[in-house]
């Protein structure tokens, strides 16, 4: 039998649900997932607790406050010109609270999101904290192969 080692790649189903216990992700109803541990598809504290699960094993894994997104950020939160927002995207866009907008990372390569927390005069309130951070989430998972 096969157990989840550091580096293993594993075929799994798996389940994020947040507090309120509604799910973020859920693979059940579709094809399972494939990843490899230590890449980063995983936070390190989920992966942690996949260690020594065996193959065709499915459990829930409880995760408390913060331990697999990290704490709330208040410097995360940051205030943003409208003017800058209109310079670098659509200048007739308009903007609610609850908004996710997608910004480029410094080099170009990739994006993060903000969530548009407050709406001023003239700038938006974007919190770029994970969604989940500090908050407790349960994993469910359903170890297919390992390998």
């Amino acid at each position: 039998m096969n157990l989840v080692q550091p580096g293993s790649f594993l075929t799994l189903h798996y389940r994020l649900t947040g507090p309120d216990g509604q799910d973020v992700i859920n693979t059940f109803n579709d094809k399972p997932a494939t990843l490899s541990l230590g890449t980063g598809e995983l936070a390190p504290a989920i992966e942690a607790r996949l260690i020594g699960l065996a193959e065709g094993s499915r459990t829930v894994l409880e995760l408390g406050p913060g331990e697999a997104f990290g704490d709330r950020n208040p410097e995360m939160m940051q205030r943003v010109k409208l003017s800058l927002m209109r310079e670098l995207g659509d200048p007739s866009e308009v903007y609610q609270v609850g908004d996710v907008v997608q910004f480029p990372t410094p080099d170009g390569q990739g994006q993060y999101a903000g969530v548009v927390r407050e709406v001023g005069a003239d700038w938006l309130l974007f919190d770029f904290n994970h969604p989940l951070a500090g908050q407790p989430v349960s994993f469910e998972v359903q170890l297919i192969g390992v390998l």
